[in-house]
This record gives C-alpha cells, sequence and structure tokens, in this order.
C-alpha cells in the first residue's frame, strides 16, 4: 500500500464496523427516523444533540396537532436516547406547547 491509500483512522468516515460509532449526521437522521416510526408524528426540529458514555441523547420538537392558525398548533418536545450506534432505546415527552407561546420555563423564555 502506497502513502497516497492510506487514511489515518481518525479522518475515515462510518463504515458500519462493530464498535464504531456513526457519525453524527447519520445519529441525527437515525433518530428522526425511527421517532417517526413509533410515534406516526414527523420530527420538525432537533434542539439538542449530545454524546455520552452510553450513545446519544437528543431533544426533538414534533408537530401533535395541527391547527389554524398555525400559531396555536401543539408542539411536543422529546427527549430521545440512542445507543451508541445509533439505534433507538428510549424516549420520553418532555413538554407540550402552543407553537406561537414561549416558554417561561425554558432558558430565553418569558
Amino acid at each position: 500500500m502506497n502513502d497516497s491509500q492510506k487514511t489515518p483512522k481518525s479522518s475515515r468516515r462510518h463504515t458500519g464496523g462493530a464498535g464504531e460509532r456513526p457519525a453524527p449526521v447519520e445519529v441525527l437522521r437515525e433518530a428522526r427516523t425511527q421517532l417517526a416510526e413509533l410515534t406516526g408524528m414527523n420530527a420538525e426540529t432537533v434542539t439538542s444533540f449530545e454524546q455520552t458514555e452510553d450513545g446519544w441523547t437528543l431533544e426533538v420538537e414534533v408537530l401533535e396537532l395541527a391547527r389554524v392558525p398555525d400559531t396555536m398548533s401543539l408542539i411536543a418536545s422529546y427527549r430521545v436516547d440512542l445507543d451508541p450506534q445509533g439505534q433507538l432505546t428510549g424516549y420520553r415527552r418532555t413538554r407540550r406547547y402552543e407553537r406561537g407561546r414561549s416558554d417561561a420555563h425554558r432558558s430565553g423564555g418569558r
């Protein structure tokens, strides 16, 4: 193997090998897909993303109930836990609110 064929391990893309963690963007896509399959609702936004010793933890916002006007639609925030390979191991709704209202209990809300 010549020098141009050698690739440092740290710069290799995820190939699905045992023990390797998927790339963060792959984890985000897979988490959104798995949550949608389980809840029947599409994820609108990922508001928090963290790699942990046990895998990954995300906070995902989901449209639970569409209303007119849209500012009255109900949005739910879910905590989603995934294993190191990006497979969903659990989820929990942490809050529910109308799209047009800020949350006084969260940072930035008034």
